[in-house]
């Protein structure tokens, strides 16, 4: 059974549970946060975030880029629930949205309205406790404050509280540490918590293991750019 949604193309991966503020500019889109705030109480005001394949996100018609090609998605997108919306003096808005569930787009319609809609399938998310999933949560949260001492310079920020559900700590930790868009997606299609965990140790360890071999954070461009001095 497919449903069709609103799709908003960018150049991020979205995930259940985590916060999305948007600045909405583009005229197509401005007309989608009037379309869902227009819905009647009770419906649901989300559309879904497909991550860019290619292309451009900003586009001067549905689904093409400045240059006249295509946007190209990746598959595996994330619903994201309509919060605040902030009307602006020009007409835009900034919002506010919330990750909600995950589907497969199906179909693009680039036709049927002023902004891109689709044909999606919902993915399964897991209901009940998982033991694997437990177990390794457990290793992924270690790995992860670890991972979390190396890039961040104030150790009371390794303080917070990380959560302990399975399937909400690996949309987290898939959503906060430093990697590709390809990496998240990649993170994002896969279906069974145990394997996004055991593929984010993967990920964790292979990051932390190049970051202790730096040992240092690059340099500002800035700085770069700077003229030598001479010797």
């Amino acid at each position: 059974m497919t449903a069709r949604l609103p799709v908003f193309p960018l150049a991020t991966v979205l995930f259940p549970g985590l916060v999305l503020p948007l600045h909405i500019f583009e005229e197509r889109y401005r007309h989608l946060v009037r379309d869902l705030v227009g819905r009647p109480e009770g419906v649901p005001r989300e559309f879904g975030v497909v991550a860019i394949r290619s292309g451009w996100e900003v586009a001067p018609g549905p689904g093409t880029t400045p240059g006249g090609g295509e946007v190209t998605l990746h598959e595996v997108g994330c619903t994201a629930e309509l919060r605040q919306v902030t009307e602006l003096d020009d007409g835009g808005f900034d919002i506010v949205t919330v990750g909600r569930r995950r589907f497969r787009v199906v179909d693009v319609d680039r036709e049927a309205a002023p902004y891109l809609t689709a044909d999606v399938e919902w993915l399964p998310e897991p209901t009940g406790p998982d033991e694997a999933a437990e177990l390794l949560a457990a290793r992924v949260i270690a790995v992860f404050r670890q991972y979390l001492g190396l890039i961040r310079a104030d150790p009371e920020e390794l303080s917070e509280q990380l959560p302990e559900d399975p399937t909400v700590l690996s949309h987290l930790v898939a959503a906060t540490a430093v990697l590709t868009v390809a990496d998240r997606q990649r993170l994002l299609a896969i279906d069974d918590t145990a394997a996004r965990l055991r593929a984010e140790l993967r990920l964790l360890n292979r990051e932390s293991a190049l970051l202790r071999q730096v040992r240092a954070v690059p340099v500002p461009l800035s700085e770069l750019a700077s003229p030598p001095t001479p010797n």
